[in-house]
């Protein structure tokens, strides 16, 4: 089946920077789009940043576009996401999703289980 595991979350200073991977496995990952997701407590989850299969086009949410950058790695079967600049509203779980037609959405078809990133002042 479909599996989707991120890593590299963890506690950072407030400025500072991390960068997630997710390595997928059980699909042919170099014709899924990807995508980035977060969610804070209290809060819906929201779009971060998304990668085409081919790695040609990628978008972002206003929220993060200049200090995130999403790449992929067909290869590898692995999705970044670098989080530069990163401030306390950016503490949430970061979750990974693949797809394979929607690109700025939330209904992609599947996840993985999140890591938390959380960012102090």
């Amino acid at each position: 089946q479909v599996q989707l595991a991120e890593s590299g979350g963890g506690l950072v200073q407030a400025g500072g920077s991390v960068r997630l991977s997710c390595g997928a496995s059980g699909l042919v990952f170099s014709t899924y789009n990807m995508g980035w997701f977060r969610q804070a407590p209290g809060k819906d989850r929201e779009f971060v940043a998304a990668i085409t299969w081919r790695g040609s086009s990628t978008t972002y949410a206003d929220s993060v576009k200049g200090r995130f950058t999403i790449s992929r790695v067909n290869g590898k079967n692995t999705v970044y996401l670098q989080m530069n600049s990163l401030k306390p509203e950016d503490t949430a779980v970061y979750y990974c999703a693949a797809d394979l037609s929607r690109f700025k959405s939330l209904e992609y078809d599947y996840w993985g289980q999140g890591t938390q990133v959380t960012v102090s002042s």
